[in-house]
């Protein structure tokens, strides 16, 4: 019922964007997005691929130090398939229990794939918050979006939460004490709704969880390098994916409305503000993000071109790849 609740309001703010996408240009807009060139449409959609692959390899990194036989392509299977999880959540929170639930299914315990998940959300969440840095410090020196007052306050504001999300993480990650009080207060809550029966059991059995979790976290973590390895994957992933928007509007034949750089910075601020949206895939948020910002390099038709085209691929798409995914039989 939820799930279907979230797809009903996906489905209904979609429309609304693309109402107001279209309700002024609407043939200026068609007409910029069927005579795009192909080839650089294409490179576009390389550029999607560079993100899913880069942003694998810490996953699958952590994976194998845990199962040694765990495949790359397996890993991509979750990938692809955590896209779509992803896409239909509020807040993306979908992504992560299944990811559990996958790794589980090829040989991992519960303790084990959390602390994998964990890792694998914070080297990602510290990838985010530097580009994020990058992004704020570059706009101070060339005052790029000055007058977005409004904007700036929500960047400001999603760059803290960022930041609190990293430090909460690692403190889940590392403290058998706040993990003991977490599972107490869950287990409480459920003995008293009558789903768990026997409370000084179920306590016991997450104890031995609990310890297994915190000696996979810290396993993980022991191997500096390969953690810094993972954080740049990750920056190298964002960074593939906040360039697509360049390729797009060079695929409309514009290749002097701005370059990688402001493509970058741009696409940082877009997706601070859409990581607090609570509507799945950060629907109407990021769109309007995305008016707001590349509005300062192109307007009208173009503009809305633009965003309906760089939506499809970095959203739409994922999500339509990603249902593919799930129905394609586990990697064994």
């Amino acid at each position: 019922m939820k799930k279907k609740l979230n797809i009903i309001i996906l489905v209904l703010i979609t429309g609304l964007v693309l109402y107001f996408s279209l309700k002024d240009n609407f043939t200026e807009t068609v007409n910029q997005i069927f005579t795009m060139n192909v080839w650089y449409l294409l490179l576009a959609f390389l550029f999607l691929i560079l993100f899913w692959v880069f942003r694998t390899y810490p996953m699958y990194s952590f994976c194998k130090k845990i199962k040694k036989d765990f495949k790359f392509l397996s890993a991509i299977q979750l990938t692809l398939r955590t896209q779509f999880f992803n896409a239909v959540t509020p807040f993306a929170t979908g992504g992560q229990p299944y990811q559990i639930y996958f790794l589980k299914q090829v040989g991992l315990d519960y303790a084990e794939a959390t602390s994998v998940v964990l890792e694998n959300f914070i080297v990602y969440q510290i990838a985010l918050v530097i580009l994020g840095l990058i992004a704020l410090a570059s706009n101070y020196a060339l005052h790029i979006f000055d007058k977005v007052v409004l904007l700036q306050h929500l960047i400001t504001l999603g760059f803290i939460i960022n930041t609190l999300i990293i430090v909460i993480m690692f403190v889940i990650a590392f403290s058998k004490k706040i993990n003991r009080y977490l599972v107490n207060f869950a287990i409480t809550i459920l003995t008293k709704l009558k789903i768990v029966k026997n409370k000084e059991q179920k306590l016991e059995e997450w104890e031995e969880n609990i310890t297994r979790f915190n000696k996979s976290a810290k396993i993980l973590l022991k191997d500096k390098k390969s953690f810094i390895a993972n954080i740049i994957y990750n920056f190298i992933a964002l960074s593939s994916l906040y360039l697509i928007p360049l390729f797009v509007i060079y695929a409309m034949g514009n290749f002097t409305a701005f370059n990688a750089g402001i493509a970058i910075v741009t696409s940082a601020y877009i997706m601070i503000i859409g990581s607090f949206v609570p509507i799945p895939g950060g629907t109407g948020g990021l769109e309007f993000g995305f008016v707001q910002f590349y509005g300062h390099f192109v307007t009208g038709g173009t503009l809305s071109a633009m965003m309906l085209v760089w939506r499809f691929i970095t959203y739409y798409f994922g999500m339509i790849v990603g249902s593919i995914a799930l129905n394609i039989k586990k990697v064994k």
